[in-house]
């Protein structure tokens, strides 16, 4: 189960001119090297939700991305960039020396890590896809689906909002919160990690990548669409979601039936953060993915 830890070695490493700070837990030859969502979030709420891997002889490894937490902050809308992303993920692991990875991506990590996966696949032991897509078109018709559970006077007032560019307005952030709490997390008070994560969150990359909210896909993102690249990623794929997510379970599928060499978990009682919200179904199924997967 997930828990608070400092962790073992904290780096600093150059990209791009810039600062990034990486965190490493643990020292046992097989690293799950974690790639957290957002964009613009620190890297808290997956960190402390998977250190605790430490216990079953893991290393864990998690980052602040570029314009995040601890890390260098530039105010330049050119370095948003998800091919950017990929490199600096690439620079860390070399910094840190990490071998052979068992990469993890959450969310907006899980974009990171599919293009990750297509360009350096050679460094991959598996890859963990957990509450994310591959395929952003689908994914907005999905988001219009949870959005229609609203009703239709609400869901025209959001429309409304989003035509006017008033994302601010009360009533609209109103609505977006109900959503937040049906499909990121149902938890009715969210664990300290996740806030600490929120509440530093910076909307530059945010903005720039995916939009106003976790509802509204208008980014540089909005078009992109991996499925007919995914039959590349060779390597074991776990796929997790919550059955309540806000990348929902369809998505999930479309991912599963792409890949050659994939499984598929979705678990009951959970939205975006099964890790928090339905921890004693999601460490099992975690921990066996893994341990069949250790190098020989």
């Amino acid at each position: 189960m997930w828990r608070e830890m400092q962790p073992d070695e904290r780096y600093e490493v150059e990209v791009d001119g810039y600062r990034v700070v990486a965190y490493s837990f643990g020292s046992g030859s097989e690293t799950v090297f974690c790639l957290n969502g957002g964009p613009g979030l620190p890297c808290d709420y997956l960190r402390e939700a998977h250190s605790c891997l430490v216990d079953k002889g893991y290393r864990v490894v998690a980052f602040d991305q570029l314009g995040t937490g601890a890390s260098d902050r530039p105010d330049d809308r050119a370095l948003w960039t998800i091919g950017r992303y990929v490199e600096e993920t690439e620079t860390v692991r070399q910094a840190l020396g990490l071998g052979k990875v068992h990469m993890l991506g959450h969310s907006w990590g899980g974009w990171l890590a599919i293009d990750y996966a297509l360009t350096y696949p050679e460094y991959l032991r598996s890859l963990i896809l957990e509450d994310t897509v591959a395929d952003m078109p689908h994914l907005v018709l999905e988001l219009e689906r949870l959005r229609a559970a609203l009703g239709p006077e609400t869901v025209a007032m959001m429309q409304k909002h989003e035509a006017q560019g008033t994302y601010g307005h009360p009533e609209y952030l109103a609505a977006v919160t109900i959503l937040n709490y049906r499909h990121v997390c149902r938890l009715p008070e969210w664990p300290a990690p996740v806030r600490r994560s929120l509440d530093d969150w910076n909307m530059g990359p945010y903005a720039t990548m995916q939009g106003p909210n976790e509802f509204l896909y208008i980014g540089n993102l909005k078009d992109w669409n991996r499925i007919p690249d995914l039959p590349q990623v060779t390597v074991p794929v776990l796929i997790t979601t919550g059955e309540h997510d806000e990348l929902t379970p369809a998505c999930a599928l479309r991912m599963k039936l792409a890949l050659p060499n994939a499984e598929l978990k979705v678990f009951a009682n959970a939205s975006h953060m099964p890790f928090y919200e339905n921890p004693g179904d999601y460490y099992p199924v975690l921990l066996d993915f893994l341990s069949r997967h250790k190098a020989l």
